[in-house]
Order: structure tokens, then C-alpha cells, then sequence
């Protein structure tokens, strides 16, 4: 996925197991190449389903890679092409910058999927999301472009190989182009940029501002014909 990003600019469909839908998986794998997202993101916040049977399935009905976007350490499977091995870095929450992952290593040693290290940035857009319930943490001010870019830099320091800037699920507003534009040009890591995002020409704004890839999720939820609006918008930046 790292080189794929490094080449053009990427979208990602973020499925959540919990709401998993059968027609989903149909409606993706009729779609041409020019409303197919590159990659499918699973993965949520809390969810009693396991991924691994749901990522089987659009693997072998798609063919579209499949990247693990865990929320808890019961998600984990190798069934995946890739996996996040996310460090929220936003927060002080020692267990998610690096007491799951402990846990998690002997485990991820075995597996099969490529692993890659990802700073996990939340940014504060609106509402309190999910996530920042969940992690116990709280999300950067979307004014506070400062802190995000310190926060990113330090990222790439440690060693991490993708930056996540994540506005969280119900979003009112995606993260602003000020600050994508700002953290992009401060790493040389690939950034990736999710949550907010509702039409075609927010989309084009994030990808202007700097984004390599596009995280969809509620947005095609409540529209499904979003994803090929968007992947023409891709597209168009590919061509340039």
C-alpha cells in the first residue's frame, strides 16, 4: 500500500464490520475501474462481529485489497493484505501509543499481512467522535494547526510510515485544508485523510491541500453513489 501511495493519489472505503451490509460487497463488485475505491478499510470502534470472515468475502468477490483498520485488539486477523498498526499520537493514552501493541506482537510476528506502522491523529471537527470516547483521549483543535504538525513530525521521527489525520465519524467538517496542507508539507510520509468528507468538491479540496489518500465512510453510507463521484475526482488529480 506504502508504494502505491507514494505513485498517486488513493481512495479507501472504510466499511465497519458492526454495519456491514451484504449489497455492499455486491454493489462494489460491479463497479468499473473508474468508481472502484483502491483500497477497502475494516475496522470500527466497537463491534461484536469479527472482520476476518466479512474480509474473506470481498477479497474473493472484489478483488480489491483489503487493509485491517483495527479499533481493538479483538479485530485482529490475518486475513487482510494489510494491517494499521495504528499509535494514537494525539493522545496520552499509553495503552494505544504503545501497551497494545506490546500485547499484540507476538501475535502480528506470525501473521501473514503486511504490517504498517501509523501515526493516529485525531482532530477535533465539530462533535466528539466515537473514537475519542473510546481512547479516552482528546482530539487536536482543528484550529490548532501547530500542534497537529509537531505531532505528525514526531511521528515520522519515531519511525512511523503513514500519517492519519482523522476528523472521526459524524464530523460536521472535514479537517481543514489549512491544516492538511501544513502537516503535508512538514513530513515526507504519505497522509491519509478521513471523516467529514460529504461531496465531490470537499474531496477535491482535501486532495488539494495535499492528501495521498481519501478515507470514505458515512459519506457513502448516506450516499452510495459518492464513492464514484469521488473516485473521478481522483482520477482527475492522477491525470495531473
Amino acid at each position: 500500500m506504502i508504494k502505491t501511495l507514494k505513485k498517486q493519489r488513493c481512495i479507501a472505503l472504510l466499511l465497519d464490520p458492526e454495519n456491514y451490509d451484504p449489497e455492499d460487497i455486491v454493489h462494489l463488485a460491479g463497479l468499473d475501474s473508474h468508481s472502484r475505491p483502491d483500497f477497502i478499510f475494516i475496522g470500527g470502534s466497537l463491534t461484536s462481529i469479527h472482520p476476518g470472515e466479512i474480509i474473506g468475502k470481498i477479497k474473493k468477490t472484489t478483488g480489491i485489497p483489503v487493509v485491517l483498520f483495527p479499533g481493538s485488539l479483538l479485530q485482529l486477523t490475518d486475513m487482510a493484505d494489510n494491517i494499521l498498526l495504528l499509535s494514537l499520537i494525539s493522545g496520552r493514552n499509553p495503552e494505544l501509543l504503545i501497551g497494545n501493541h506490546v500485547v499484540a506482537a507476538p501475535l502480528l510476528k506470525k501473521m501473514k499481512s503486511g504490517i504498517i506502522p501509523t501515526g493516529y491523529i485525531l482532530i477535533n471537527c465539530g462533535v466528539k467522535t466515537s473514537v475519542e470516547y473510546m481512547s479516552q483521549t482528546e482530539a487536536i483543535p482543528s484550529t490548532k494547526t501547530d500542534i497537529a504538525v509537531a505531532t505528525a513530525m514526531a511521528g515520522e521521527m519515531l519511525g512511523l510510515k503513514l500519517i492519519y489525520l482523522e476528523a472521526g465519524s459524524g464530523a460536521t467538517h472535514h479537517v481543514p485544508e489549512s491544516m492538511i496542507r501544513a502537516v503535508k508539507q512538514a513530513i515526507s510520509v504519505p497522509l491519509i485523510v478521513g471523516g467529514g468528507i460529504r461531496s465531490a468538491r470537499e474531496a477535491g479540496l482535501v486532495y488539494s491541500a495535499g492528501a495521498d489518500m481519501i478515507i470514505m465512510g458515512n459519506g457513502y453510507e448516506d450516499n452510495k453513489n459518492l464513492l464514484g463521484e469521488v473516485c473521478r475526482v481522483r482520477d482527475s488529480y492522477r491525470v495531473h
